[in-house]
């Protein structure tokens, strides 16, 4: 064999696999961080799975080098994962969304790496990456760490976060092994990791449900049942452009809160959401009611990441209580719960 072939073959085959709707407005910056990765280019492929856009979204994937776009008839993000993993051929799985930006070149070799050990099974970026140039909305949810600030009362999320100073509030053992954090993970100790970034071993699959939606939080679940505990939090970011405005915030809010009481109601989800501390939901629905708890988180996030997107904390926090509100409302009135429509999905 030749000196070239046996360096390949210790370069692992990565599948990129980017669940699409309508996503024109932000698809080509995705894709160009993709395709500048200094990883080599004839070891990963770009899948592509499109719920049936009515914009740019398919002509700028194919000007971009998307090497597969395959078809998304669920046409949500979590079945558009499922049907560019069912194509996928790599033996290792990036997802990423059409509204993240991989930071820099070397982003995805930082992500492969700790695969070199056979005990990692999955890895994932410790932070969000705060852009100055992004709107302030958008900085101020990388800033938070999470894209619902109720995680940050109850302690479950998965990025660093300015407010706490640490990348999670749930007792996770984790050693340092220099480029990342190796994490022991239990169900006990389970953060929402999955989305936004996250990479994992294909022969994963074999030991959890993700067809046809891959849920990313359950499947992480399941997987650690199976016994794949050891997860890498890479000392990298990814920069999610999650929102604008708050209108767009109220929308995604809306969206996944109905969703994933469909699904739960349909019995597809799995993550015990049930242990969560009950005192962090009170605590959050105090704090946004009396607002200056959350001035004061507002100002220890400005102390460690000076910056005037914080003065989104408290409509944000508003708007999220008002969401959870109605839903919660909706459910003990025994209303059917029904996913939120597609049809319209960021054509404004």
């Amino acid at each position: 064999m030749r000196e070239k072939d046996r360096q390949q073959d210790t370069v692992p085959r990565v599948s990129v696999v980017i669940p699409t709707l309508n996503s024109g407005k932000t698809l080509q910056a995705c894709l160009r961080a993709v395709t500048a990765q200094k990883y080599q280019r004839d070891r990963y492929e770009i899948v592509l799975a499109d719920a049936g856009s009515t914009d740019d979204t398919l002509d700028i994937a194919r000007v971009c080098g998307v090497d597969k776009i395959v078809e998304n008839p669920l046409r949500t993000g979590e079945a558009g994962k499922t049907a560019g993993i069912q194509v996928a051929t790599g033996d290792i799985i990036a997802l990423v969304d059409s509204d993240n930006i991989l930071p820099d070149p070397e982003w995805l070799q930082r992500m492969v790496a700790p695969f070199a050990d056979p005990r990692i099974a999955a890895s994932e970026p410790i932070a969000y990456t705060v852009r100055p140039e992004d709107p302030a909305l958008t900085r101020y949810f990388a800033l938070l760490g999470m894209n619902d600030p109720l995680c940050l009362f109850t302690r479950n999320y998965d990025r660093f976060s300015a407010v706490t100073g640490a990348w999670t509030g749930l007792k996770v053992p984790q050693t340092d092994r220099g480029d990342y954090l190796e994490l022991t993970l239990s169900e006990e100790a389970l953060p929402t990791i999955g989305a936004n970034g996250f990479v994992f071993r294909r022969s994963l699959l074999e030991h959890v449900m993700w067809s046809p939606y891959f849920f990313d939080i359950d499947v992480m679940h399941q997987a650690v049942r199976a016994g794949f505990t050891q997860v890498a939090k890479v000392k990298t970011g990814i920069v999610h452009l999650y929102c604008a405005r708050l209108s767009d915030f109220t929308r995604k809010q809306q969206r996944r809160i109905r969703d994933f009481l469909y699904f739960a109601q349909a019995k597809q989800r799995t993550y015990p959401w049930d242990r969560q501390k009950r005192s962090g939901i009170v605590l959050f629905c105090l704090a946004t009611v009396l607002v200056v708890p959350l001035l004061i988180q507002m100002a220890r996030g400005f102390a460690r990441k000076p910056d005037r997107a914080w003065l989104y904390h408290v409509p944000v926090c508003w708007i999220t209580l008002w969401m959870y509100g109605i839903a919660t409302l909706g459910r003990i009135l025994g209303f059917r719960q029904s996913p939120l429509l597609r049809d319209a999905w960021q054509k404004e």
